[in-house]
Parts: structure tokens; C-alpha cells; sequence
């Protein structure tokens, strides 16, 4: 296979190929974007430190096992040795490396290449004054005969405590890398289901809030939470054809005793699915219910406003007359002209007042 260019080179597909000068790698230490590098023989995990080169020729020594590389987010200079080591398609390495895909499974030549989307609940005081409420990454697997490789973006999405529950489980290793792939997928879907029962209870607290009497829930709350709703569905949703590709028999690099796991992988991604499409319709009726409420508040406060302007009105507009620079008018010169008008004043006021309260304006 060809050196794997740079991410400059990889983006420039359409130059000449023939003057392209492949970039050698950077030495770097493999603690740098190496997370773990593993061979496994019969379902246990062989002592010692490996490199990529070493670990395959092992592998294929002994014709048995399969190695498991994690790296998180490394360069191009980086994986450039490991992508001509194990094969892996250029196309794929440069959607690793930029990451920021859509969930999708790939198949290149001997190789599938997978992209999962990772979750992660960030605590908050309340979903009211939230301004973050998920944050996503992503883990994209290349999957071969005797490989797994995993490219990990994102500081949360870590799969150190998945590996050692898997190096606790020969049985389970024994089925080969396919069977890191399921777990990889079925600690991913799990993460889903446990940051959608807690969104759940986010949105019922909003729920509670939207329609309890002069609360302060605003529809930008609202719509803040279902922004944060619409990012979930886009790691969830795309997942289901690869998970239903994967149980279904999509390549001879899963085996029927694998497929058969993913079929429960596939049955909780449409539990989590579910969950996510009611949350998106819960949320737009609480926006409606939050605009119909403004609007009721509003009209309520339009009627008090119209309420007193039209008592104030009936001072003002007999004032006014009285004001008026005339020499003849009714009572002006009376000794109780001025306690009558105000006495009438009064009078209108309070039965204005009265019908007004009556009818639930004041």
C-alpha cells in the first residue's frame, strides 16, 4: 500500500500523484496518542509492552489472536505507520483524523470502518439555568481479520475500564476482534440509554415548572434543551442502519455468534431512538405551552392596563372640561360645585372599578 500522505495531501486528492513527496512520521512516544496496544491469544491478553509492528508480526506468526490498538485523536504524521502497517484505506484514515462524521459503517476491501458517536451527561443545578446538558464525541473502529483498531476524539469517551472488563472475559475474546467491535458498540448504546433516562428527568422538572402557576421557565430554556435533545439524535439516529447492518451479516468479519449480540445492541438503540423522538415532541408542546401561557400572561396584563386607563380616564376627561377658559359655565361660580365634581369623580371610579373586578379584569 502506498505511504498515507499528510491530512494536507489527503484533502488534495485531485493534484498529480506522481509529484507527491509522502511525509515520513514524526517520531513521537507511543504514550502520546498510543493509549494501549494489546495481542490476544485465545481470548487472554499476552504480557508485555508492544509496539504496532511487533504485535501484528506476532499475530500472524502464531496465525491466531488479533491485536487491539487504541489511539486518541493523533495526527496524520501519527497514524501514518499504523495505517500502512495494517492496510488501512486512505479515504477512511482522513475521516478519522478529521473527525466530526456522521454515525456510518464503511466497508474497504478486506476492512470495515465504523463511526460511532459518543455521549456524555454534564451535570448541572437545574435544566433551567443549563447551559450545557450533552457533550458529545466519537470513536471510529477499524475492523480487520486479526485487528481492531480504535481512534478515539474527545476526553470522555474513554474505553480503559471496557478493555480490562474484556481482558477479565476470555470467553467473550475468544470470538476474535468482532467481539471488541460488539462491546465497543454495546458500552456506547448503554452510555445512550443512561444519559436519556436522566435528560427524562430534566425535562420532566421543566415539564413541572412550564405549568406550575407564575413560573419563570422561558422559551428559550425550552428551546436551549431541545437543541440539546436535536445533538443526542444525531449520534442515535444514524446508528441504527450500521448496528442492523452489523447483526444482519454485513460481512464474513463478524461471525454468526457475534451477529447475534448485536441484535440486542440493535433492540436498545430503537429503545434509545423512542426515547429521543418522544423527548423532541414533549419539548415542542412545552414551547406551544410556554407561548400560549406569555400570551394569556400578556392579555391578562392588557386588561388591567385598559382596566385603569379608563378609570383614570374619567377624572382626567372631567378636568379637562373644567379647565376650559370659559366665563359661563354649569356650577363654576356654585359653593359646592367643587365637592360635587369631585364626589362624581369618586362615584364613577368605584362602580368602573367594581365592574371591571367583577368581570376578572382587575
Amino acid at each position: 500500500m502506498p505511504a498515507i500522505p499528510s491530512l494536507g495531501g489527503l484533502r488534495g486528492r485531485g493534484n498529480n500523484r506522481a509529484k507527491a513527496v509522502p511525509v515520513r512520521p514524526i517520531p513521537v512516544p507511543l504514550s502520546a496518542y498510543v493509549v494501549d496496544c494489546a495481542v490476544y491469544v485465545g481470548g487472554k491478553r499476552l504480557p508485555g509492552r508492544w509496539t504496532h509492528i511487533e504485535a501484528i508480526k506476532e499475530v500472524r506468526k502464531r496465525h491466531e489472536g488479533f491485536v487491539w490498538i487504541g489511539l486518541h485523536e493523533p495526527d496524520a504524521n501519527q497514524i501514518q505507520g499504523i495505517a500502512e502497517t495494517f492496510g488501512l484505506h486512505e479515504l477512511a484514515v482522513e475521516d478519522a483524523l478529521e473527525a466530526h462524521q456522521r454515525p456510518k459503517l464503511e466497508r474497504y476491501d478486506d476492512t470495515l470502518f465504523l463511526v460511532v458517536k459518543t455521549v456524555r451527561y454534564v451535570e448541572h443545578e437545574s435544566p433551567t439555568t443549563a447551559n450545557e446538558i450533552v457533550e458529545t464525541g466519537e470513536l471510529m473502529v477499524f475492523l480487520g481479520r486479526d485487528f481492531v483498531i480504535t481512534v478515539r476524539h474527545g476526553n470522555h469517551s474513554g474505553l480503559a475500564r471496557l478493555r480490562r472488563e474484556l481482558d477479565d472475559d476470555p470467553e467473550r475474546l475468544q470470538l476474535g476482534p468482532a467481539a471488541v467491535v460488539h462491546a465497543i458498540s454495546d458500552h456506547v448504546v448503554d452510555h445512550y440509554l443512561d444519559v436519556t433516562g436522566r435528560i427524562e428527568n430534566d425535562i420532566d422538572v421543566m415539564e413541572a415548572q412550564v405549568f406550575a402557576p407564575r413560573s419563570q421557565v422561558s422559551a428559550e430554556q425550552i428551546y436551549l434543551m431541545k437543541r440539546e435533545v436535536l445533538e443526542l439524535r444525531r449520534a442515535v439516529m444514524p446508528l441504527a442502519t450500521p448496528v442492523q447492518r452489523l447483526a444482519e451479516g454485513y460481512t464474513r468479519l463478524v461471525p454468526d455468534e457475534v451477529r447475534s449480540y448485536f441484535r440486542d445492541v440493535a433492540d436498545h438503540l430503537t429503545t434509545v431512538s423512542e426515547r429521543v423522538a418522544a423527548f423532541d415532541e414533549l419539548l415542542s408542546t412545552l414551547v406551544d405551552a410556554t407561548v400560549a401561557k406569555i400570551s394569556l400572561q400578556q392579555n391578562t396584563d392588557m386588561r388591567k392596563i385598559t382596566s385603569w386607563a379608563a378609570i383614570i380616564t374619567v377624572p382626567t376627561m372631567i378636568a379637562g372640561i373644567y379647565g376650559m377658559n370659559f366665563d359661563y359655565l354649569p356650577e363654576l361660580h356654585w359653593k359646592f360645585g367643587y365637592p360635587l365634581v369631585i364626589t362624581v369623580i369618586l362615584a364613577i371610579c368605584l362602580l368602573l372599578y367594581r365592574i371591571f373586578r367583577k368581570n376578572g379584569w382587575l
